[in-house]
């Protein structure tokens, strides 16, 4: 399938820098383009790469302005990046969709599978389940009794959805996560532990995406959230009863320990870790490996361990790496500090 930069343009309401009867077919990263390729700049990083690239079509943001001849046809749209997700959403809704349900499935016959529903080999579909249309369960997808999925949802191979769980309209569970799992729940006595069921359910609203080898536990009593527009990484940690507002995103390995709330809007570095019965507000934004012992409020930049205001970690940081000598000159002022007092005594 081939567009011109003025189908293009037209479609993501951007301005023609070039020919506009230049014609694509496929992406490229601008650093690796290919004649017949669409690239995007978006990063000052990758810059110098426009001058040399060999894609047909560049998409730049509205305020770049070349410093030397750019061969490629440039798109200027309000934001590059953006408009490439848009451009490469477009090109997978073009791709048809998988249908139908193999005959190795396993599905109850108390199901309800809407229209258009694909089901692979080996998929175990349980008890009372219902799968809403235009949804897609890879091979090896088991669903468990009482579960819901909502339309438009792709379960990627692997994906365990435990009893009773709810998954909403438009989320993509990719391979391997689970979803429902027992809470860590155990109460201790004098002969070891006992464990203490996980009578709660996990809620997945729509538009949500999970990664791979991500797991979500069930809440001991009443539901583990992940609200709208949620974006989990692979291999995160949610526990029982946490609950994450609309629209925050975290990288790989992210840990969160129970009962602990976070707000609508936030971003976490990979493998941050949130102890458990914490508030975190608002577009709270949190650098990487940072460990959140407490309350924080909306707004906030933090980063370290335990976490700090991201401004005062840069300054404490400059002396970090000079604590060793530090630690010696204080020493060194201590037994001079002593030798002035022996000879004061005298």
């Amino acid at each position: 399938m081939e567009f011109t930069a003025k189908q293009i343009a037209t479609y993501l309401q951007g301005t023609i820098v070039g020919d506009e009867n230049a014609k694509v077919h496929t992406f490229a990263k601008i650093e690796e383009g290919i004649p017949g390729a669409i690239s995007f700049l978006a990063n000052p990083k990758y810059t110098h790469y426009i001058y040399e690239t060999q894609s047909t079509i560049v998409l730049v943001n509205n305020d770049f302005v070349p410093e030397q001849e750019v061969k490629a046809t440039l798109i200027k749209v309000a934001n590059a990046y953006d408009s490439l997700a848009q451009l490469l959403n477009m090109y997978e809704a073009s791709k048809p969709k998988l249908k139908g349900i193999s005959p190795l499935a396993s599905i109850a016959a108390s199901a309800k599978i809407g229209k258009d529903v694909y089901i692979g080999p080996f998929a175990f579909i349980g008890e009372r389940v219902e799968i809403n249309d235009n949804t897609q369960i890879y091979p090896h997808v088991t669903i468990c009794e009482n579960a819901k999925i909502g339309s438009n949802t792709i379960l990627y191979p692997s994906v365990t959805i435990y009893h009773d769980c709810r998954v909403g309209n438009n989320c993509i569970l990719h391979a391997g996560c689970v979803i429902g799992s027992d809470g860590f729940g155990f109460a201790p006595n004098e002969k070891g532990y006992d464990k203490i069921p996980q009578i709660g359910i996990v809620i997945i609203e729509d538009d949500v995406e999970i990664g791979a080898n991500t797991c979500v536990d069930r809440s001991t009593m009443g539901a583990t959230v992940i609200h709208k527009g949620v974006k989990l990484d692979n291999l995160i940690q949610v526990a029982h009863n946490v609950e994450i507002g609309c629209h925050t995103v975290m990288a790989a390995q992210v840990g969160i320990a129970g009962s602990t709330k976070i707000g609508e809007w936030c971003m976490f570095g990979g493998q941050v870790g949130m102890a458990g019965h914490i508030k975190i507000g608002d577009k709270v934004n949190c650098g990487a490996q940072a460990g959140i012992t407490g309350n924080t409020k909306s707004g906030a930049t933090i980063i370290g361990s335990p976490a700090i205001e991201a401004k005062n970690f840069v300054k404490s940081s400059i002396y970090f790496k000079h604590l060793p000598e530090m630690a010696q000159e204080i020493a060194d002022l201590k037994k001079e500090i002593d030798t002035l007092k022996e000879q004061i005594k005298k």
